[in-house]
């Protein structure tokens, strides 16, 4: 009989500690790795976790975000940017509608779609998400962080540098949360 009740705690506690776990971990993902407009995310062609990396890294998730440099949304877009990208793809361009969620993850998608087909290597083209397309395309010409001047081997600004790497982190937990 004493066995049986033992046994009957180690179950107990396996239940509790498998429920809890669960619990955690969907926890987690909800508050840390949200999907907003998971629907324009998908539409956009890219790989969601990517898009969601990018989102995580840029703004938090805030709508209403607005960096120092003038950068606004959830995807952090310059508004000279963003109406670049409208006039290429035949968007109306507004800048109040850059805090607006799904406007500037589209927007967002259309520039990270842009930098991938512009620049070779997705390290590369999140370098130019952060520091500017022309900054990243200067690189390139130097053989000490391209040495084929088509990718970065090296990122001289530190900021670039661990941008790059939290977009990567990011990118690997969304994959082991949502794939």
């Amino acid at each position: 009989m004493r066995r049986a009740g033992k046994l009957f705690e180690i179950a107990a506690a396996a239940l509790l500690t498998a429920v809890l776990f669960a619990v955690c971990y969907f926890s987690v993902r909800a508050l840390s790795y949200p999907m907003p407009h998971r629907a324009v995310a998908e539409e956009s062609g890219l790989d969601t976790a990517l898009v969601y990396a990018v989102m995580k890294a840029e703004s938090g998730f805030n709508e209403r975000a607005e960096s120092e440099a003038g950068a606004l949304g959830l995807m952090q877009l310059m508004p000279s940017t963003a109406e670049f990208l409208c006039r290429q793809n035949k968007i109306e361009f507004s800048r109040e509608r850059l805090f607006d969620g799904a406007y500037n993850l589209r927007l967002g998608c259309l520039y990270l779609k842009y930098l991938l087909r512009r620049f070779r290597g997705e390290k590369t083209a999140l370098a130019a998400y952060n520091a500017g397309e022309g900054t990243v395309a200067r690189w390139l010409t130097e053989a000490k962080y391209s040495p084929d001047g088509a990718t970065l081997e090296e990122i001289p600004y530190p900021e670039t540098a661990r941008y790059v790497k939290k977009v990567e982190k990011f990118r690997k937990n969304y994959r082991f949360f949502y794939h």
